[in-house]
């Protein structure tokens, strides 16, 4: 059954601890785990709130980079997403978000060859964990630092490639909701769906994100949402705001109407 969760970059100045108690109060049973914030409370500390609480975990944010585009080596890249995997086993979270990390002057093709070569090497570990690799293309405005993956076609034709049910993707409705005929290939992509990240736009981005609250934007997240039900994802729906306009914002408000506008979207209450 499709499950609301909570994305610690939405909260972005609450800690790990405080994300935890408030997500869990305001009845929100998942949280999306963004390591950064995990590394500041500390795994053990983590896994006794999280149960203390009584909140699942919908994945960990994020491995990747294999590129070098940040300025780390393939190996060490590769290196960092199995210690990844391996925590977001010990967090009983089901899927690890991953970035290819961008072109960094490679063709596109040695870069994908490149994502494609850590995939298949990580995947052994995946599979042995029950952790799945998400891949998360982006929309182009603000893909820059982070993939080269900017489109549906990009990202099937990788997936197509590694030949693995051990990798799947990430559907954000920021980054592929602004796209034309998205809903008409819903169809397409679902099975292929790791988790659904939700989020909303007014316009489309031009280098920083910058979201809004579900349902004030442009996005036709209804009928985004209506046609993965159709098409037979249920899996969880990952809350991810981020942007100047919620980075100000009163983040408790902000959780309550996440909270009604997933009911709203998915139907049925938590």
């Amino acid at each position: 059954m499709a499950e609301l969760s909570m994305n610690e970059t939405t909260t972005f100045r609450w800690s790990f601890e405080k994300d935890v108690t408030e997500y869990a109060a305001a009845g929100i049973p998942a949280i999306g785990v963004w390591r950064q914030k995990l590394s500041d409370c500390g795994l053990e500390k983590a896994l006794e709130l999280l149960a203390e609480n009584r909140l699942k975990v919908s994945h960990l944010l994020w491995a990747g980079g294999f590129t070098g585009s940040d300025g780390r080596s393939y190996r060490e890249s590769v290196d960092d997403a199995a210690d990844a995997l391996r925590t977001a086993a010990q967090l009983r979270a089901p899927t690890l978000v991953v970035y290819s990390g961008a072109r960094a002057g490679h063709t596109y093709n040695h870069a994908r060859r490149l994502i494609q070569s850590a995939l298949t090497e990580l995947i052994p570990t995946a599979a042995e964990l029950g952790v799945t690799l998400a891949v998360e293309p982006m929309h182009p405005g603000c893909a820059t630092e982070w993939t080269f993956l900017t489109s549906i076609d990009d990202i099937l034709a990788l997936l197509e490639a590694v030949g693995s049910q051990q990798v799947k993707m990430v559907l954000d409705t920021y980054h592929l909701g602004q796209r034309p005929g998205i809903v008409e290939r819903i169809g397409q992509i679902a099975p292929h769906v790791a988790i659904v990240q939700l989020g909303d736009a007014r316009q489309p981005p031009e280098g920083e994100q910058n979201r809004c609250r579900l349902g004030e934007g442009v996005i036709p997240l209804k009928e985004i949402v209506a046609a993965l039900k159709t098409s037979g994802y249920d899996g969880y729906y990952d809350v991810e705001l981020l942007g100047e306009e919620i980075e100000t914002s009163d983040y408790r408000p902000l959780l309550r109407h996440a909270k009604e506008a997933f009911e709203e979207l998915v139907g049925g209450r938590q």
